[in-house]
């Protein structure tokens, strides 16, 4: 596969789902993840799409390098809403290995990611397989509730 960009569409797109959902307006799966800014600490808010595997909350970086990654890995916590719901969660990185089962069922769980890894050149089919072979390139992240 050549290089993985992002794709031009996704910076308004992103903007317009974070607006929808600042309105509480659930969008179908898809959440707002805030987190503070590895550099900036400035509050960074980025839509994206968990699915449940195995009793937890998980979510695939749509690219290696995005930026929200790095800034959901620095802080370790942040805040998750839909609408107008929220919860803190700790944010933990998945390993190669761990991430390698969670890929496998991504294509199935997230067919909206699949889309858009195939238009960021990241698969070419969007099997499992495919999925899977990109453990180690993208991030991997469980989300754990915390106690309020």
């Amino acid at each position: 596969m050549t290089t993985a960009r992002p794709p031009r569409y996704l910076k308004p797109m992103n903007k317009l789902m974070m607006a929808v959902q600042k309105l509480g307006i659930p969008t179908g799966p898809a959440m707002v993840l805030t987190v503070p800014g590895r550099r900036s600490g400035r509050l960074r808010r980025t839509p994206m799409t968990p699915f449940s595997y195995q009793g937890s909350l998980y979510v695939v970086a749509g690219y290696p390098g995005a930026d929200w990654a790095a800034n959901a890995r620095a802080a370790g916590t942040g805040t998750l809403s839909r609408g107008r719901r929220s919860r803190q969660v700790r944010i933990v990185e998945l390993s190669t290995e761990e991430a390698r089962p969670v890929l496998r069922v991504f294509p199935t769980a997230v067919p909206v990611g699949v889309a858009f890894a195939k238009r960021s050149k990241m698969v070419r089919d969007g099997t499992a397989d495919e999925f899977e072979a990109l453990a180690g390139q993208v991030a991997v992240f469980r989300f754990v509730p915390m106690a309020r």
